[in-house]
């Protein structure tokens, strides 16, 4: 596992609970005549602060418009979103967001982009030293001079976390964020986001295709999508939800982890083969 030297990073506020209350969400339709596409239904859940949530589901699911909700980006067409109790009403700068691409300005450099996530109006010299203490956390302390062009994908994936995370937020939402990394590097940056949380403990909302990620970092995983045994367009767009056993780290060759993955990929329209 990566191993964080720095000292503890003080949050500006702390884990917060996120409660949705029947989240409802339909985009117009693609063309005259056509039906309008409801991508989510009657979506209840309660998220405990300090928590790490994973969603996973067929492409097509929802999973990146309920994190659109929560992060403020959308509005939900019926229900209620709150963060602490109070009601969801746009952007909240006590949530943040981070995507499966970086999205670094290459003519800023990692220190420079690591600066936008922070409040506006953040005393200079306390954003510089909030700057670089997370640069420390996420091992890019001696690469805070170099562009976005002149590190490696896991770097600048780390430095998007950084900039997600200088804010202070409450609640993180990641969407598929290690998505595009090679298959070593995304293992490395699941034992980093740990470490993070353990360090900066913000309630998490994540997004993967990754069962096995979903299982190793989440304390529960919801799983999304249509209930093939169900009505159309009736009931919740949530399918299941899991509770992970354990605490973090866990070990993944763990035997239970491996039959909730089984069902997890089942849920999926993955079946198993079982030889006779």
């Amino acid at each position: 596992m990566v191993s964080i030297s720095a000292a503890p990073v003080r949050t500006a506020v702390p884990a917060l609970s996120v409660t949705l209350s029947g989240v409802d969400r339909q985009f117009a339709p693609p063309s005259k005549g056509a039906a309008a596409r409801r991508v989510l239904r009657d979506i209840t859940l309660d998220i405990a602060p300090g928590e790490i949530v994973a969603l996973i589901g067929p492409s097509g699911s929802g999973k990146s418009t309920l994190l659109r909700q929560v992060s403020g980006l959308d509005t939900p067409d019926a229900g209620d979103i709150r963060i602490d109790g109070r009601a969801l009403a746009g952007i909240d700068q006590r949530c943040a967001i981070a995507f499966q691409e970086p999205r670094l300005l290459p003519w800023r450099s990692i220190e420079s982009n690591v600066e936008l996530g922070l409040q506006r109006g953040t005393n200079r010299a306390a954003g510089k030293a909030r700057v670089a203490e997370l640069l420390r956390l996420v091992q890019l302390d001696g690469a805070s001079a170099l562009r976005p062009r002149q590190i490696s994908g896991g770097m600048a994936q780390r430095a998007a976390l950084a900039r997600a995370l200088a804010r202070g937020p409450g609640v993180l939402v990641l969407d598929e964020p290690f998505g595009a990394l090679d298959a070593l590097t995304r293992l490395t940056m699941q034992d980093l986001l740990l470490e993070i949380h353990a360090v900066e403990p913000a309630t998490i909302l994540l997004v993967t295709h990754d069962v096995e990620e979903a299982l190793y970092l989440s304390d529960r995983v919801v799983l999304l999508g249509e209930d093939p045994d169900a009505a159309p367009n009736s009931g919740s767009s949530i399918r299941r939800i899991i509770t992970v056993p354990g605490s973090r780290p866990r070990d993944r060759n763990d035997p239970v982890i491996a039959g909730l993955r089984g069902e997890l990929l089942e849920g999926l329209g993955v079946h198993s083969h079982h030889r006779p």
